[in-house]
């Protein structure tokens, strides 16, 4: 005998709307928190630069992947890796196996462990964009929402003079709106007030 649910599902952002469990859990549970964790602020990065030209939901699919192949997201252990080691991952099938992605993963890490000696932490660092205080917008829909910022175009700056790859000011604003740098839950979602 099939159970129907007639329990309502909670209002949520326009993309999260219509997908898998593991993206509502994604939406639900960690896009918009605040990140101050400095392994998650590594994790994140590197997803989101995995990311370009490609769905998000694509990238959430493979997650327990990256973290296998890229030590948890340890960036001193993929700063170390080395050429063979990333050449391997090229062959991996569960994930994206795009040489310039893969490398930059390496070339990040280093420049990340570079800002954490530098400012004592990349927390530290990133936050300073946004004056250590998320960014509380105001949605109604998602089509007001926008792609960069300032703070997005001067963050990816930053990082581009320092070395880093896969950080154009669109995947720096995604990324800002992942790690609650940027509340971007539109007004009617149900997390928006939570975050």
């Amino acid at each position: 005998m099939n159970i129907i649910d007639h329990t309502p599902q909670p209002q949520r952002c326009q993309w999260a709307q219509g997908k898998p469990q593991f993206y509502l859990d994604y939406h639900d549970h960690e896009w918009g928190v605040p990140v101050h964790d400095e392994r998650k602020h590594f994790e994140m990065l590197i997803l989101e630069g995995a990311q370009a030209g490609l769905s998000w939901e694509t990238i959430l699919k493979r997650r327990e992947a990256y973290r296998s192949v890229y030590h948890n997201f340890e960036p001193a252990r993929i700063a170390a890796m080395a050429d063979t080691e990333l050449e391997a991952l090229l062959q991996n099938p569960a994930i994206i196996r795009n040489r310039r992605k893969v490398f930059a993963a390496r070339q990040n890490a280093q420049i990340f462990l570079q800002i954490q000696q530098e400012f004592g932490s990349f927390d530290q660092f990133i936050w300073n964009f946004v004056h250590h205080k998320p960014i509380v917008n105001h949605w109604q829909r998602h089509d007001q929402v926008p792609i960069t910022t300032p703070e997005s175009d001067a963050l990816a700056k930053a990082l581009k003079k320092r070395g880093m790859a896969f950080v154009g000011s669109t995947i720096l604003y995604a990324h800002m709106q992942a790690i609650g740098m940027v509340n971007d839950h539109l007004v009617g979602c149900f997390r928006y007030k939570q975050v």
